[in-house]
């Protein structure tokens, strides 16, 4: 599996030749940050970076805006998680629901 990672921030709404300008031949002895900047650049990956916002990016906004969970209200990091766990029964509850009707 080749994973996709974002290398840093990027501006919105680039011009259109931006967009579909040829990322050119990979670099020659890149660095790891690099090498994924390029890989980014390339169709396949545009396309394939492009899905996390169906996917993931939906997901943590539900939980943010319609959930209200902003922040953790318990310290430490198994405390932590089970407050995540609980948020995601919430979250998958809340699906399960609006899938039944």
């Amino acid at each position: 599996m080749n994973p996709y990672l974002a290398t840093g921030r990027r501006k919105h709404n680039p011009r259109w030749d931006e967009r579909r300008a040829d990322p050119g031949p990979p670099p020659d002895d890149p660095s790891p940050v690099e090498a994924m900047a390029w890989r980014l650049q390339t169709p396949e990956g545009k396309d394939f970076y492009g899905q996390r916002k169906a996917t993931v990016e939906t997901v943590f906004g539900i939980i943010k805006q319609v959930l209200g969970f902003r922040q953790f209200s318990l310290r430490g990091l198994r405390k932590a998680a089970g407050e995540w766990n609980l948020v995601q029964c919430a979250y998958n509850l809340k699906r399960m629901h609006a899938l039944a009707g």
